[in-house]
């Protein structure tokens, strides 16, 4: 039988979950420190054309920290943390400036927020108690996207499409509730299956 090819040291640390400091995650970390000059530039309506530069940018940078953990093979736990907390850090703050200017519907803005408390809490107990880590789901993904493009279209008014912005916005809802629920019975079943050994 042939024995399994033994890694050597480079390999090793490539290939080690638990790792924190990769390109795939700083640039998550870039994504998330992006709301700052993003912000920064909304305040000024001359400079609206770098806020666009930014924000595609910030979207471009949640492929690419992916593709480059990937291509890698080192994808980490940190990793799979920290990629949905850098899209929700963006997303709250560009929000929360929209809101206080009378841009964008507070309610949205309570909402996320308290989708992404109650998952926080639960990913938070349970990679405590070492009973998962949690990833990110499709339907979760595919709601940070039509967030993205809800915001967008709040910042940059399509006079030709203007029901866009607020449909957007609706179905991203729908869509982060049903991968609230999805999330929700993987850690249910996580704790009861773990909490039974």
């Amino acid at each position: 039988m042939e024995l399994p090819k033994k890694l050597n040291l480079k390999e090793r640390i490539i290939n080690d979950p638990t790792r924190v400091i990769t390109l795939a995650n700083f640039i998550s970390m870039l994504r998330a420190l992006s709301a700052i000059p993003i912000i920064y530039t909304m305040v000024y309506p001359e400079w609206q054309w770098l806020t666009g530069i930014l924000i595609l940018l910030a979207i471009l940078s949640d492929a690419l920290d992916g593709y480059f953990a990937r291509r890698a093979h080192s994808v980490t736990h940190f990793g799979k943390w920290l990629d949905p907390v850098a899209d929700f850090i963006v997303i709250l703050a560009i929000v929360m400036y929209m809101v206080l200017t009378n841009q964008f519907p507070a309610w949205f803005f309570y909402f996320y927020l308290f989708r992404h408390i109650i998952i926080a809490a639960f990913s938070i107990y349970c990679i405590n108690y070492g009973y998962m880590i949690l990833e990110a789901n499709w339907w979760g993904k595919w709601a940070t996207g039509l967030t993205t493009l809800g915001v967008f279209l709040h910042i940059f008014e399509f006079a030709a499409l203007p029901w866009l912005k607020m449909a957007s916005i609706y179905i991203a809802c729908v869509l982060m509730t049903i991968s609230m629920v999805q999330y929700l019975i993987q850690f249910i079943s996580s704790i009861r299956r773990n909490g039974l050994k």
